[in-house]
């Protein structure tokens, strides 16, 4: 076997058609998956070793390290615990057993092994999945397998402590091993009684994070083949893993016969995902259903494949959206023009409040009562070589002095606009005004000028 074939070997995928797929709703599951490979040199490991609970991984091994890993969060703080030390023993015992063994099939086959790292090119893969069930009628099932070189090998069976032999090259292991009762009664041991209480046990250090219902993500789709046109119905990321999909035509189920059965496949975090395809007749896409039933679901599910929109669809969408874009763009143009001419000192009528004139109205003189904005700054008001703007929504009113150009003080407009005039006192204000002589007259712009 090439080394690009042993890579191909997906542990999740081969350890889950190895596995018991009829698992009844409730039953809970502890499994162990062993790989290993003759050539560790290429880049696959002597031996590894993965846990699971319901299919949640939760404990890892491999040859190098010699340690076990906690892979799950509820296991995480019981790594200086008697059952933690107990398992990192187990997977240890279990990491001898499993080379010893390889080396045997091997043999058998008259497959070279590795004596020396980098001696032997032809790297050879050993697969093993043990484990047991636990129902909700407290019956138990167990489970011990290998499987070489991408194929099933041998079985063990735990009431006759014998080898049931999937492949004539496995027939002299086979005989080997039973002639000599290797390691039979030890095995029947752990999947009857140390597995069971081993599941019994993390199920409660899992309590609240095992066994919760996560409904699935339906989603129906429509594919085109050079056999025809058909449908797609796929569930994804749900658990626990019982789950039933059907295709109903005209709200009618249909015959078992016309479906394609699919498995269920563990996604490696606890959650699962399935898909169920049918094929149709072109134009007969809309009459189908796919029904979905699962824990996660008060009732069963039915979605409905939803064609595309059409093109001219999607130009008027797009087209309208494009428009829809300009138009805020406009609007946000227009306030931003709108506030940068308040900052000016155009102020609109809705920007005038009834504070704003009541602390005009202490600082004006009779004649000037006007419900205005008033903007500048102090030394505008209380310096007599200084000016200010008084504006409102209808004119604006610029107070200036006839040393208004000197150097002392000659601020810009925009100076003025941008600065809130701090309030004064009432007669400070009016004598500022009233020391200030001079005509008004308009000019031009609209805007009236003290001189």
């Amino acid at each position: 076997m090439d080394l690009s074939a042993g890579l191909s070997l997906l542990p999740l995928l081969l350890l889950w058609s190895m596995a018991p797929q009829a698992r009844p709703q409730r039953s809970h599951s502890l499994y162990y998956f062993f790989m290993g490979a003759s050539e560790p040199d290429l880049g696959l490991p002597l031996f590894e070793a993965l846990g699971y609970v319901d299919d949640q991984l939760f404990v890892s091994y491999n040859h190098e390290s010699r340690r076990a890993e906690p892979r799950a969060p509820w296991v995480l703080d019981q790594t200086s615990s008697q059952l933690w030390l107990q398992l990192s023993q187990s997977l240890k015992g279990w990491d001898y057993m499993f080379i010893v063994d390889f080396w045997t099939i091997m043999d058998n086959y008259n497959h070279s092994k590795v004596t020396k790292v980098g001696v032997v090119s032809e790297s050879h893969i050993l697969q093993v999945i043990l484990g047991c069930e636990v129902h909700e009628d407290n019956t138990t099932s167990s489970f011990w397998k290998y499987g070489y070189d991408g194929q099933d090998h041998l079985e063990f069976c735990p009431k006759t402590l014998e080898w049931r032999a999937a492949e004539p090259g496995a027939w002299t292991t086979k005989v080997e091993w039973e002639e000599h009762n290797l390691g039979a009664r030890k095995n029947k041991d752990f999947l009857e009684k140390d597995c069971p209480e081993q599941l019994k046990r993390f199920l409660e250090l899992g309590r609240g994070l095992l066994g919760q219902r996560v409904p699935p993500l339906v989603k129906v789709t429509h594919h085109w083949t050079s056999a025809g046109a058909f449908l797609r119905c796929r569930a994804l990321n749900f658990s626990p893993q019982n789950i039933t999909m059907r295709w109903l035509k005209d709200d009618q189920p249909l015959d078992a016969k016309a479906l394609t059965p699919e498995d269920v496949l563990p996604n490696g975090d606890g959650t699962y995902q399935s898909q169920v395809t049918l094929a149709v007749a072109p134009g007969d896409e809309t009459r189908f259903t796919c029904q979905v039933d699962h824990p996660g679901f008060d009732q069963p599910l039915t979605v409905t494949w939803e064609p595309l929109p059409s093109r001219a669809l999607i130009i008027g969408v797009v087209s309208g959206i494009a428009i829809g874009v300009l138009f805020l763009v406009g609007a946000l143009f227009l306030i931003l023009r709108k506030r940068k001419a308040s900052e000016s000192g155009e102020y609109s009528g809705s920007q005038l409040s009834r504070e704003t004139g009541r602390q005009l109205s202490e600082c004006l003189p009779g004649s000037l009562m006007l419900p205005v904005y008033w903007n500048g700054c102090m030394k505008c008001v209380e310096n007599e070589n200084d000016s200010f703007l008084l504006s409102c929504g209808f004119f604006s009113l610029r107070l200036t002095h006839m040393m208004r150009n000197s150097f002392q003080h000659s601020p810009t407009l925009s100076y003025h606009f941008s600065l809130l005039c701090p309030r004064v006192s009432g007669r400070s204000s009016v004598k500022t005004l009233a020391n200030l002589s001079g005509v008004l007259e308009a000019d031009a712009s609209g805007i009236r000028t003290f001189k």
